[in-house]
């Protein structure tokens, strides 16, 4: 219970932030001073198996790497029924679907609420990985694998620059990694990339992250909650000193 009261907190602060997610994720995929990702999968985890996963990717990266045959035609009208359809299912399930342009492509944005990541595997989206997420010993072990893709050809005019990220974002401390050491971020995000080239090929990426049994929130609440705790005993001490110093003196 405490574990999925903290994920509602959790859940609560992100769509703080939704709304602005698309256009972000646009203006920092550009090509120049940011890196151009094609395709991007987001998973803020919480410590009782929950998620929440965001996916950022071009229409044709998809269709090259899932499978997919949605029209990726800067005119085309944007399926948003197709993506949720493609996107949902009874382990995850669609919170919005929205696009964007880039580069005179159209991308799509999709936001997802996942019970157990460990099922997550078991949907089409995401059927090129295996999850395992769970309590082992003293400390919660994450791993992913992500593998094949579904290989397809797309011309959608790429470069070579053209990257894909996994990110996880993990709500406790965490004491190992096996991505490179710039790339952890903010204290708990882990970022593993590819190019796109080799995904297209089904190089395959190994996700292996160990953390801490406290959530980050509830150490902070704690933390919080023992400041308070000081500044009132501090105050009272204070004005106990105060009222014995202005207290008149027997005759």
């Amino acid at each position: 219970m405490r574990f999925r009261a903290r994920a509602a907190i959790r859940r609560a602060a992100i769509k703080g932030v939704a709304l602005l997610l698309p256009a972000m994720m646009t203006a920092a995929c550009g090509e120049g001073l940011f890196r151009q990702y094609e395709y991007e999968e987001d998973v803020y985890l919480s410590l009782d198996g929950s998620a929440t996963v965001y996916v950022n990717t071009s229409i044709q990266a998809l269709n090259a790497l899932r499978g997919t045959s949605f029209d990726p035609s800067p005119g085309a009208l944007f399926d948003r029924p197709g993506f949720a359809r493609f996107f949902g299912s009874p382990a995850a399930h669609v919170v919005w679907v929205r696009s964007s342009r880039r580069s005179g492509r159209r991308f799509v944005h999709v936001r997802l609420e996942v019970d157990d990541v460990n099922r997550l595997g078991a949907t089409a989206p995401f059927a090129w990985s295996t999850y395992r997420f769970g309590r082992e010993g003293e400390l919660f072990v994450y791993r992913q694998a992500v593998g094949r893709s579904s290989g397809g050809a797309a011309d959608a005019g790429w470069n070579g620059r053209e990257l894909v990220a996994f990110r996880l974002h993990l709500p406790s401390k965490i004491v190992y990694h096996n991505t490179l050491p710039d790339n952890l971020r903010r204290g708990n995000i882990l970022v593993w990339e590819q190019p796109l080239a080799d995904r297209l090929r089904g190089v395959p990426v190994a996700l292996d992250a160990r953390m801490e049994t406290q959530s980050i929130l509830n150490r902070t609440l704690a933390l919080f909650g023992a400041t308070l705790v000081a500044v009132a005993v501090t105050f009272g001490l204070v004005i106990l000193w105060v009222t014995r110093r202005t207290e008149p003196s027997s005759p």
